[in-house]
């Protein structure tokens, strides 16, 4: 890295003056990229920006710069980029790492194309090379990871969630903070926020456990019936006790716009595999589903893997799972839903 390069870290609030987890984690990635001489500058935008920089005010920046102001309060493009654009030009920063939320996920690109940049997303990991800044994505629907480096400057980075460990908080009083003007306009109002309850919210990408529900759950049993409506109870139960992640393979979503069976709580949101989403969960429970390859491609990032079947031969068997329980989903799930029920909450999975 050359002694001129200079590292901008950029995040927004999500409450006043908080940061979310997913920015902790890309500052760790800016920390390490500036390490060895090069300058880092820290940049925040959103309501108690100047708030959230002191919580961070230990992190070895040479430079905080905030933007705040009414307009930068609700994410909305326009404002949202031009509140990026400002702070890299501030900095004069030629490397700019932003965590890969879905307000930066539309705004950086933007930003970039304005500073005059380039972007790259779903960065996977970050370091320093004598070649100089090296980074690792992947393409193809996670299939395919690749390694490259860009000699334009600015390069602007969405690091991925769950690549990185969090920085910890390191709160430092009085740090010097330097207010960026933003001519931020945007003919967008937001009105309000329209969200599910809590306790219907399925997708928790912050959650210890993924559990996915396979096409085996609208399958007949033993008995020669479909139990759909059992299915749905213990699967929500389940995840009621332990705030799990929900996810699904795609042939039980897509069961859905075939006339058959289907939970109905479970849309293409919850898709896991080769043409839906790769979490980053440190434990997961595949259940009633075969663990074919379009479907594992989903659970890349998954670092403890474990799956119920009855078939001792499925895809999970073939060396795809940590841990495979040839045993009855429904009996197994009953059973844990009743051991969570007689554990002390603070013993319960989270």
């Amino acid at each position: 890295m050359e002694a001129t390069e200079s590292v901008l870290w950029v995040a927004h609030t999500e409450a006043p003056g908080a940061l979310a987890k997913g920015a902790m984690e890309a500052l760790a990635a800016a920390i390490r990229l500036a390490d060895g001489g090069a300058r880092l500058v820290v940049g925040v935008f959103g309501a108690g920006a100047a708030a959230a920089i002191e919580r961070i005010g230990g992190c070895g920046a040479q430079r905080f710069l905030m933007a705040d102001g009414p307009a930068l309060e609700q994410p909305r493009y326009a404002t949202d980029a031009a509140a990026v654009a400002a702070l890299a030009s501030a900095s004069g920063a030629s490397l700019v790492v932003a965590p890969e939320t879905s307000r930066l996920s539309r705004a950086l690109p933007g930003a970039a194309q304005r500073c005059g940049g380039r972007v790259d997303t779903r960065v996977t990991a970050m370091a320093r090379t004598p070649a100089g800044v090296e980074i690792e994505r992947w393409f193809y629907r996670q299939r395919l990871v690749a390694r490259l480096t860009r000699t334009h400057r600015p390069w602007f980075l969405l690091s991925a969630g769950g690549a990185e460990a969090p920085w910890p908080e390191s709160p430092r009083q009085g740090v010097p903070v330097e207010r960026v003007e933003v001519q931020a306009a945007s003919r967008t109002e937001v009105v309000g926020t329209e969200a599910p309850a809590a306790s219907s919210q399925a997708i928790r990408p912050d959650a210890d456990l993924l559990l996915v529900a396979g096409a085996g759950w609208t399958k007949q049993q033993a008995d020669g019936r479909t139990h759909v409506a059992e299915a749905e109870a213990l699967i929500l139960d389940f995840l009621a006790k332990t705030q799990a992640s929900l996810g699904s393979s795609k042939s039980l979503v897509d069961q859905g716009s075939e006339g058959q069976p289907v939970l109905s709580f479970l849309s293409h949101l919850n898709q896991i595999g080769q043409t839906g989403s790769t979490p980053r969960h440190p434990r997961g429970l595949a259940t009633c589903c075969h663990g074919e390859e379009p479907h594992v491609v989903g659970w890349r990032f998954i670092n403890e893997r474990r799956a119920i079947n009855l078939d001792p031969n499925c895809g999970w068997a073939q060396g795809k799972a940590d841990v495979l329980y040839v045993a009855d989903a429904f009996a197994v799930l009953r059973r844990v839903n009743e051991l969570l029920d007689q554990a002390e909450p603070a013993r319960a999975v989270r």
